[in-house]
């Protein structure tokens, strides 16, 4: 009867998103109240029943069904996204040679924030005197140092070589299925090569490139269609998965580890502020920039999906920062994959430097400093090769450096916590790729930026 009370009162709270999406309320304004609202009732859940209650792992089952049933549907339309986004884009810039250029370069800035973030990882992991000589070993954290223990041998046998090679797509078809860790590159490059040949196709056979056109075009605007359908349900995601990490913590695990918990955080923030001061140095006006992106920021922090976060990374760089389809669809991509700022590089670098002391090594030698920031930079790439995340460019990293792999379970108690944040970074660098690209190669379109509409609003004037 408990769950039942429970589940009334979130079937009311959702009446509310929807009588406010019925009175026309932006997108944003919805996303930030359902945020407000799933805090609410997550925390009331926790001061009534207590963490680890029952009642409320009951209830978190069917509040789940809302949250995950829309990350779902956002995972659903990435792909087809990707392809007929790229494949458009490349046909109507009519230009193959820039594919390289925005590749080359969303890449490059992706890797060199990433560099930068795994140094102010060292930096505030030090300026906190963060060690793994304090935290004690429960029985999670055992069984999950055991276990990646168990899965450094998977790691250690796949090469840089075989990571870059795991990128091109053998099999299209599967790659459309997400049937890889790589699946969503190899996507990229696959609609990359169908757009190339579309414009081949096109100057050498006119007629029939012109009903390749138009096809493309159909399906662009479906597509296009089926996002804004997916998207106008975003409060509703938001609302379930906050709910769920509110009330699903402990917060007696955040409190034993809260000097990790705030220095993650601060690590975080002092990466958001660097993507804000580069936009600037490209033009960008960095207030606004913020003010534009916090929607999907706010997602990637309640959903912990870079992959999910895709469709509403590309909609926002597209139709409010004025990025343009071809570089959105790249960034964005690549984004999720590879040189991620949070995962790959602020977390797996204040590992290092905690473990650092417990195998007799100064984390601040200058040495010990210049081969950890490189090799997090180079295994940023591993994350999309091994997959889990996090936890598994830590390992990466941690086994480059020949350090125990198993103190990387140590803090599975307050993952989740952090890694809402560092989730929210990931897509914060990507976008800032996306950003700086578009204006560097003169493909921004400055007037959406300049603009104040929403993502609804923009899309029905269009």
């Amino acid at each position: 009867m408990l769950q039942i009370l429970n589940l009334a009162v979130f079937a009311i709270i959702i009446a509310l998103l929807v009588k406010q999406q019925k009175s026309e309320q932006t997108l944003s304004k919805r996303v930030f109240t359902a945020l407000g609202l799933g805090v609410l009732f997550g925390g009331a859940l926790q001061l009534i029943y207590g963490g680890g209650s029952d009642v409320i792992a009951g209830t978190l089952d069917y509040v789940n069904i809302v949250g995950a049933g829309y990350v779902s549907l956002l995972k659903m339309i990435i792909m087809p996204l990707i392809t007929v986004s790229i494949i458009g884009a490349i046909i109507k810039v009519k230009d193959s040679g820039s594919l390289g250029k925005i590749s080359g370069l969303s890449i490059g800035i992706l890797l060199a924030t990433t560099a930068a973030s795994a140094l102010i990882g060292i930096l505030i992991s030090s300026m906190f005197g963060l060690s793994a000589e304090g935290i004690v070993q429960g029985a999670r954290e055992i069984a999950r140092g055991e276990m990646l223990e168990t899965r450094l041998t998977s790691v250690e046998a796949m090469s840089f070589a075989d990571m870059i090679i795991s990128f091109f797509p053998a099999n299209p078809f599967a790659d459309l299925a997400g049937s890889r860790p790589t699946s969503t590159i190899a996507v990229v490059i696959f609609s990359a090569f169908v757009g190339v040949a579309g414009l081949t196709v096109i100057r050498t056979q006119p007629e029939l490139g012109a009903s390749f056109e138009r096809f493309m075009n159909v399906a662009q605007e479906v597509v296009r269609t089926l996002v804004r359908m997916v998207l106008s349900l975003t409060p509703y995601g938001v609302l379930a998965l906050m709910t769920k990490v509110v009330a699903g913590s402990n917060y007696d695990d955040i409190l034993s580890l809260i000097n990790f918990v705030v220095a993650s955080y601060v690590g975080l923030g002092l990466i958001l502020v660097m993507h804000l001061v580069l936009v600037t140095f490209v033009g960008v006006n960095p207030i606004r920039y913020l003010k534009k992106i916090l929607p999907v920021l706010t997602f990637a922090f309640t959903s912990r999906s870079s992959a999910g976060t895709i469709p509403l990374n590309v909609e926002t760089q597209v139709k409010k920062l004025g990025n343009g389809d071809a570089v959105s669809n790249f960034s964005a991509s690549f984004g999720a994959t590879m040189g991620q700022n949070g995962c790959a590089g602020l977390y797996p670098a204040m590992l290092a430097v905690m473990i650092a002391p417990t195998v007799g090594i100064n984390p601040l030698d200058p040495g010990f400093m210049l081969t950890l920031i490189a090799i997090v930079t180079i295994s940023s790439f591993g994350i999309a090769g091994v997959g889990g995340g996090a936890t598994f460019a830590a390992l990466i990293v941690l086994s480059a450096l020949d350090m125990p792999v198993a103190l990387a379970g140590l803090l599975i108690s307050i993952e989740p916590l952090i890694d809402m944040g560092r989730t929210a970074v990931n897509v914060s660098g990507a976008m800032t790729a996306g950003t700086i690209t578009s204006r560097v190669l003169g493909q921004a379109d400055n007037s959406l930026f300049e603009a104040d509409n929403d993502i609804e609003e923009q899309t029905a004037k269009a």
